[in-house]
């Protein structure tokens, strides 16, 4: 009987601390999501109304009554402000359809977004973390951006994929080259296609980094079943696109989780059209998903570290 009741009381304790780490852990905005979506009747919240810290709650709470429609679909969430916008007019909110969760970060002045790449790369050092691109470039928000050398999923973001151009030079690769890349031109213009690297040279590409496929150039779907390969599968995803307006989109989706599986790529052109994006392309996903906003993990990364070694993240600079 004392065996029993300790061990009935060990998955007491066990499951009020999963309570805490889920709702006061690293991921405030996964964590109200999730707490959102509870019913009141469910024992999950009435443990956690009795365990949670009094600010957690009212935290909680207030989201509850300025946008407490989480679980309804995409399109009738498309213009809910998940936070206040900055003076700037950024703001985050929430998506979610069938399989995935993930959050949209919206960005009025295209001047306002960056990439930028490891400042060690040409020593072969590590890339740094998001948080560390975050911190030294004072930047809003922050999500992962192209690809690296990987080899058996243990890649330090040292080497990177394909085109890489910073300040209007090819850094990482050469004029011949073509590759799929998603870049920035000197109007501020995002240009997802795949381009050599004089290409995009000649089309004023400052920034690029190198990923894929393209979903959407110009206002036209230019993504077809046969760009994808093998790896069309629900998976977490990162990607970028832009309006008419200039207007950013900078999306990324949770995935091999509980309560989000992935996207498929068909998911985040759909996603991306509801916003009205004409062009937009995808960026590494996976492991290497990442979206920090304001100091905070915004989604819930698939890496135990949060997140990986990165060569070449995009920013967010607005107003902190």
């Amino acid at each position: 009987l004392l065996t029993v009741l300790a061990a009935g009381l060990a998955a007491g304790w066990n499951y009020v601390a999963a309570i805490k780490t889920k709702y006061e852990g690293d991921h405030p905005f996964w964590s109200k999501q999730e707490y959102l979506k509870l019913s009141e009747d469910s024992l999950e919240y009435k443990v956690a109304q009795r365990v949670l810290k009094a600010e957690t709650l009212e935290r909680f709470a207030a989201a509850n009554e300025t946008n407490g429609n989480y679980g309804t679909a995409l399109a009738e969430q498309t213009g809910n402000e998940e936070t206040a916008a900055t003076e700037d007019g950024i703001y985050i909110e929430h998506v979610n359809a069938g399989t995935y969760e993930g959050f949209m970060i919206v960005v009025p002045d295209p001047d306002d977004v960056s990439i930028v790449i490891n400042p060690g790369y040409t020593s072969g050092a590590p890339g740094p973390e998001l948080d560390w691109y975050m911190e030294n470039y004072n930047a809003l928000a922050g999500i992962n951006g192209g690809g690296f050398e990987d080899a058996g999923g243990h890649g330090d973001g040292s080497v990177p994929q394909g085109l890489v151009i910073q300040n209007g030079r090819i850094v990482h690769g050469s004029e011949g080259m073509r590759a799929s890349i998603v870049g920035i031109d000197k109007n501020g213009k995002l240009v997802t296609s795949t381009l050599t690297g004089g290409e995009a040279l000649s089309r004023g590409v400052q920034e690029a980094v190198t990923f894929g496929p393209t979903f959407i150039e110009n206002g036209r779907v230019v993504y077809t079943s046969a760009d994808a390969g093998t790896l069309n599968m629900l998976n977490p995803r990162t990607a970028i696109g832009q309006k008419e307006d200039g207007t950013m989109l900078l999306l990324v989706i949770d995935g091999r989780g509980p309560t989000s599986f992935g996207a498929q790529y068909e998911d985040v052109i759909d996603v991306f059209q509801k916003y009205g994006a004409i062009n937009a392309g995808n960026l590494d996903g996976g492991n290497s998903s990442v979206m920090m906003y304001d100091g905070e993990y915004a989604n819930y990364p698939v890496s135990m570290y949060n997140s990986r070694n990165l060569p070449s993240v995009i920013l967010v600079k607005g107003d902190r």
